[in-house]
């Protein structure tokens, strides 16, 4: 039995972790969660009975940002972290991701569009401010947090990918250009693979 137990849903942001555990290379148990009849050592863990959840030798780390962060400084040896002059942007952006990116895309998809009163209320202000913004991140070097790839780019990539292939924003040569350059490391085609498996009844 792994240190690392690994709750997921292959639909689900649980796919972000995945690949990130495919990255860091560290043996993990996989304990899938169905929607309707989630196991009690779960609920335990996570009383907000959302996946992805991972448990580390007792230790229970919720929430797609906060994990990859965590497994990113937990297993150094995986080259994950940021160093110290890429810690500015590695912050920025996976906190830009977990908050106004999330937020917006998830408001898009519930039909919210806050008004021009309101946008000073939410902290994205709109859309088109997330979408620009993250242009000028995926723009300004070659990743995320500088010229090496990241914890980061896992977390802000996939959320990119997401938001394109469900029309959460408009698709742009910026994002192409940096997906590509992401979503083909072997890890990131491994973790797809075992969790497509999973979704077609392939998998265990």
């Amino acid at each position: 039995m792994s240190d690392l137990i690994f709750y997921t849903n292959p639909m689900s942001r649980g796919r972000i972790v995945r690949w990130m555990l495919e990255e860091v290379g560290e043996p993990y148990d996989t304990r899938l969660v169905d929607w309707t009849a989630k196991p009690d050592d779960f609920l335990a863990a996570n009383p907000m009975a959302k996946v992805p959840t991972i448990i580390h030798r007792g230790q229970v780390v919720t929430e797609a940002g906060a994990i990859i962060t965590y497994l990113a400084e937990t297993f150094p040896a995986a080259g994950l972290a940021p160093n110290a002059e890429e810690c500015a942007s590695f912050y920025r952006w996976m906190f830009f991701a977990a908050g106004p990116l999330e937020a917006a895309t998830t408001d898009r998809a519930l039909g919210v569009t806050p008004t021009a009163e309101q946008q000073g209320m939410v902290g994205y202000g709109t859309l088109d401010r997330v979408v620009d913004a993250l242009k000028g991140a995926v723009t300004a070097s070659t990743y995320i947090a500088g010229e090496r790839f990241t914890a980061a780019d896992v977390y802000v990539g996939s959320h990119i990918a997401w938001g394109l292939q469900f029309g959460a924003f408009p698709a742009s040569d910026e994002f192409d250009r940096y997906l590509a350059r992401i979503m083909d490391r072997p890890a990131a085609i491994r973790a797809r693979e075992i969790d497509d498996a999973l979704i077609s009844g392939n998998g265990s």
